[in-house]
């Protein structure tokens, strides 16, 4: 996938995981694609709640896109226009805080 899709992603310079990733493998797939570090999210290990600031950028984003109606099932044929419903998805957020 990273190598296939390389070409977009070009300004990506920190890729944020979560724990499942961390093998020395995939990030030095990261670095040799992208050029990019990975940053490895891990979760407490003591087993209690904790709010992790990375992940939660990620999850705060996630549910706001799930006030849209049309994103709640992929219901697009095509990727191009999935992606574009999220882009405007983030620019009606946008729009309205402005």
């Amino acid at each position: 996938m990273l190598d296939l899709n390389s070409g977009h992603l070009q300004q990506v310079k920190s890729v944020l995981v979560d724990g499942g990733y961390t093998g020395s493998n995939f990030a030095a797939d990261v670095y040799t694609n992208l050029n990019a570090t990975v940053q490895v999210a891990k979760r407490n290990e003591l087993h209690k709640f904790e709010v992790l600031p990375q992940r939660w950028i990620v999850e705060r984003s996630f549910s706001w896109l799930d006030e849209c109606r049309r994103l709640w099932k992929n219901c697009e044929r095509k990727l191009n226009s999935s992606r574009q419903m999220v882009i405007l998805a983030f620019l009606v957020l946008l729009l309205r805080r402005f």
